[in-house]
């Protein structure tokens, strides 16, 4: 079965190849749904959310480069503003990214918004959010959230609202919200995760659902501006290559080379599993 497939977008087309990958069982409380990643650039220690309003941290044990397992793990329940326990319609954490000073962003599908954890004990301040996201459709807003080196905010919506509409992309900044620019949507796939790499670039997780074939997953990476450029097609995987991948940190190893681990939502089925996958960027 082929794993990945080369996109010849231009002479100086790039790949991900396949290093490795793992699943990751644990006995914690609402285990399993994790739908975010984000990598400490060692690319180790790893926090993530689930769709059951759950805080996962952790580190990845590697052997040769590749994640083989987890260690060090602790668990916390998200809470909502004042401390309080989330209701249920509120729990869908989807998006994560990472702020300069250590703290935290996670958006949420079930509710339009965004929230900001010192750490994952603590309780949120909330995200002042533009107005066109309550024309999100339920659970399918912000999957995707990333935040660039001077703490640029980018966010899309899982759907567009229409097969051949593209994703918008929304920015903030300066305290200000906007919408810059579009990505392309094309065959079927949703938007699920998005990382700013250590080369600057946006870095896009979409998934596709084939039935009982399984998920396939894309990835494509933007040259990130005022404007987005020089798109590549770095990954399309076949159906059943993977579970439902739908987080993604970018990072970079000692030696300099560019890799994405991604981490998969198993939608709390006996039939589906968490797996942390490994891929490297080829030149």
């Amino acid at each position: 079965m082929m794993l990945w497939l080369l996109a010849a977008c231009s002479a100086s087309a790039q790949s991900l190849e396949l290093v490795g990958s793992f699943e990751w069982r644990a006995d914690a409380a609402r285990f399993g749904g994790f739908s975010s990643l984000e990598l400490a650039p060692d690319g180790e220690h790893f926090t993530a959310t689930s769709d059951k309003g759950l805080f996962a941290e952790g580190r990845l044990v590697r052997r040769g480069g590749r994640a083989v397992g987890v260690e060090s793990t602790r668990f916390a329940p998200i809470l909502g503003p004042g401390g309080r326990a989330l209701q249920h319609y509120e729990t869908d954490a989807e998006g994560l990214a990472r702020l300069a000073d250590g703290s935290l962003l996670v958006s949420f599908e079930g509710e339009h918004v965004i929230w900001r954890f010192a750490d994952i004990t603590a309780a949120p301040e909330p995200l002042k959010v533009p107005r066109e996201f309550r024309s999100f459709q339920k659970n399918s807003s912000m999957e995707a959230l990333a935040v660039d080196a001077d703490g640029t905010v980018f966010t899309m919506p899982e759907r567009s609202g229409d097969l051949n509409r593209d994703f918008p992309v929304f920015r903030f900044q300066n305290g200000r919200w906007d919408q810059p620019f579009s990505i392309s949507r094309s065959d079927g796939f949703l938007a699920v995760g998005a990382d700013i790499g250590p080369d600057g670039r946006l870095y896009l997780l979409e998934r596709g659902f084939h039935g009982l074939s399984g998920f396939s997953s894309r990835v494509r990476s933007f040259a990130l501006g005022e404007s987005l450029s020089d798109e590549k097609l770095l990954l399309r995987t076949v159906p059943g290559t993977h579970d439902n991948l739908e987080g993604l940190a970018v990072w970079q190893t000692q030696a300099g080379n560019i890799r994405i681990t991604m981490i998969s939502d198993d939608n709390f089925r006996v039939f589906q599993r968490t797996e942390f996958v490994d891929y490297r960027l080829v030149p």
